[in-house]
């Protein structure tokens, strides 16, 4: 089943490169909507509660009322760090712990900066999870672990990003912010791969979490393979249309 989605993932990638370079324009209106739809999905998923025609709004640097500081800077920190990975892959920089942290510290931000891109030096619990993060004193050691396992990775991109994403949360290294520094991660993986980001939507919370816990407690991968893989495929299936793409079955767009 993986192989088979991974050929088709290929497929649809190599026919999105076939249309290379895009218009000024539309590679410009992609962006925008994919930072947005981005920066919005993530955020929900850990309870923020701006809309995405608020966070929108906030992206261009107006203020929504009734809504907490947080909730704003939630929004202005991720699109930075967006920004931030976007440098690290046109730089062809390397990915190492640095880069973890740098990330993490844009996203904690003028919210809890004592631990934006700190360790953390205490035990937590994740709300919902059969799975318990391990020891304070062994994140350092482990997440080590992680890098090295990264950089030693034999497959296929997709399955190496999420990987990382899922060992990243399993280790949970800091103390808030671990949901979308891990996909913030993924995504500068698969850009450093060469393949279209993908963006986990708020609506399919349930499935994420539940997929993440089983690679948790059951060393079993697929279900969240199968989730990011699908993302990718939508992701994929909306730049197509968007450049004019036809016969291949994936409808049309409303991208702006």
């Amino acid at each position: 089943m993986e192989i088979d989605m991974f050929t088709k993932i290929d497929a649809l990638q190599t026919k999105l490169n076939s249309f290379r370079p895009l218009p000024k324009h539309t590679l410009k209106s992609l962006h925008e909507q994919f930072v947005l739809e981005w920066t919005y999905n993530s955020n929900a998923i850990e309870g923020n509660t701006l809309t995405l025609k608020e966070t929108k709004v906030v992206l261009e640097g107006i203020t929504i009322g009734g809504k907490s500081m947080r909730e704003h800077f939630e929004v202005i920190n991720h699109k930075e760090a967006i920004d931030y990975v976007e440098a690290i892959v046109a730089n062809n920089e390397p990915f190492n712990e640095h880069v973890i942290k740098s990330i993490h510290q844009l996203i904690l931000k003028n919210i809890a900066n004592d631990n934006a891109g700190v360790y953390r030096k205490e035990n937590v619990l994740i709300a919902g999870a059969e799975h318990t993060p391990p020891d304070h004193i062994l994140v350092a050691e482990q997440m080590a672990d992680l890098l090295e396992a990264y950089h030693q990775f034999k497959g296929h991109p997709l399955e190496r990003a999420a990987s990382l994403h899922s060992d990243f949360v399993k280790i949970h290294p800091f103390v808030d912010g671990n949901g979308r520094t891990a996909r913030l991660l993924m995504n500068l993986d698969l850009m450093k791969a060469g393949l279209q980001p993908v963006v986990i939507k708020a609506a399919d919370r349930l499935a994420y979490y539940e997929a993440l816990d089983k690679v948790h407690t059951q060393a079993q991968l697929d279900d969240f393979i199968a989730l990011v893989g699908g993302a990718k495929e939508e992701a994929l299936g909306k730049v197509l249309a968007l450049v004019g793409s036809s016969g291949n079955g994936l409808g049309s767009t409303n991208d702006e």
